[in-house]
């Protein structure tokens, strides 16, 4: 049976949010109706394809701004509630009770975020990160019927609890009726954090199988080994480390070409980096790419590189998306032991796993990958078995759809 699903994002649509994305057109797909409520546009020159394709900006709404005065926040607030009260005087009554108990926490944006639910007849919202099921809860306890999901993905079990307390879910675990962290890592941390196991589920993001072809890799002699990264030049992706490992075989006689894919605020320095090492004509600074390119590149290569770290700030990965799909075309994967990323990379069969922050041993790993490369074929296809049997979108989105049908229906 159909369902009316909300789902609640910080921004929306952004172009490298696509296991969101996944998840809503999955939905959609299956009959359901779903709409999306977001704090902010980013306003990205680029946007996925599947947002025209699904007309996804018409079913969504958008949050508006907050004035910076506080009278005019309180004018507008009175204003809101009085002119929409007719249509949800329970809702508006207990928001104005929390107001008068000055809860923590009650802002405009809040208020906005009720008045798109007092009428919606959702039976199930899904919140993306934990700071958003903390608003999903505020939803519940100004008397919104809906069903209160949130998964959790990296920073919001990470960074986030460091700057704001390891009790800054314990109103959402009390109140959330499911929790949905994207990996094994995740669940023990949050089971320990006090969400109750019985309202805990793994719930994995995936890709579209059928967006990535699997094809063996081979090595002509004459030319150089393809490596690539993808990703964003930030500190949690560990690319400093990369070159350092990549610097380190060139130097030794290795012919390699290295190929990082994505932009941000560590370009320059690492840019900086390729060239202090002498290397600069063997890596490619690509910037960020488009969707049908990203699959280019996956099919040029040969192996590919994600030396994930923990970041100064506390932050850490998911799984990300990328690794799925570099296995999914076929590709052996290096990476670090790090977060759930060894829920994805069987160290020895899908590629290798390395410690953090480690050069040298990257170095080591990716030296044997280069050495050996007999047994790429091998690693593929049991790189690509794995994602087929635990990261595939379509029966990923149908597990999501049951377990949201009997999550409505009371069960």
């Amino acid at each position: 049976m159909p369902v009316k699903i909300a789902f609640i994002a910080n921004q929306f649509p952004v172009l490298s949010a696509t296991f969101i994305l996944n998840q809503i057109t999955g939905l959609i797909d299956l009959g359901h109706d779903v709409r999306i409520i977001a704090y902010t546009d980013p306003q990205e020159p680029r946007v996925h394809p599947d947002i025209e394709k699904y007309n996804l900006l018409a079913r969504t709404r958008y949050i508006p701004p907050t004035p910076k005065h506080k009278a005019l926040c309180l004018m507008k607030a009175l204003w809101l509630v009085i002119s929409n009260f007719h249509k949800g005087p329970v809702e508006l009554l207990k928001f104005i009770r929390m107001f008068i108990l000055r809860r923590k926490g009650l802002s405009l944006s809040r208020l906005y975020l009720l008045l798109e639910f007092i009428e919606g007849d959702f039976g199930i919202v899904q919140c993306h990160y934990g700071p958003v099921g903390i608003d999903g809860v505020f939803l519940k306890d100004a008397g919104v019927k809906a069903k209160i999901c949130t998964a959790f993905h990296g920073f919001d079990m990470s960074r986030y609890p460091l700057t704001h307390g390891r009790d800054v879910y314990d109103d959402l675990f009390k109140k959330g009726d499911l929790f949905m962290p994207i990996s094994e890592y995740w669940k023990k941390e949050l089971i320990d954090m006090g969400c109750p196991p019985e309202k805990t589920v793994v719930h994995r993001m995936g890709i579209d199988l059928d967006r990535f072809e699997y094809c063996e890799k081979d090595l002509d002699p004459a030319q150089p080994v393809g490596i690539l990264t993808i990703g964003r030049l930030v500190e949690k992706k560990g690319h400093e480390f990369a070159i350092k490992a990549v610097a380190k075989l060139i130097h030794s006689g290795h012919n390699i070409e290295y190929v990082i894919a994505g932009d941000g605020p560590l370009r320059e320095s690492l840019e900086a980096l390729a060239a202090h090492f002498g290397i600069s004509d063997r890596v490619v600074f690509m910037g960020p790419v488009e969707r049908d390119e990203v699959v280019g590149l996956y099919e040029r290569a040969h192996l590919f590189l994600l030396p994930s770290v923990t970041a100064a700030d506390g932050d850490k990965e998911g799984i990300p998306v990328v690794l799925m799909e570099a296995l999914a075309v076929g590709l052996p994967a290096l990476a670090t032991d790090h977060s759930g990323i060894r829920e994805i990379i069987i160290d020895g069969k899908t590629g290798f796993l390395a410690p953090e922050r480690n050069s040298d041993v990257l170095a080591e790993r990716l030296q044997h990958l280069l050495n050996h490369p007999q047994q790429w074929p091998a690693m593929g296809r049991v790189g690509r078995k794995h994602v087929e049997d635990n990261y595939d979108i379509k029966v990923l989105n149908r597990k999501l759809e049951s377990i949201f049908e009997e999550l409505s229906e009371g069960h």
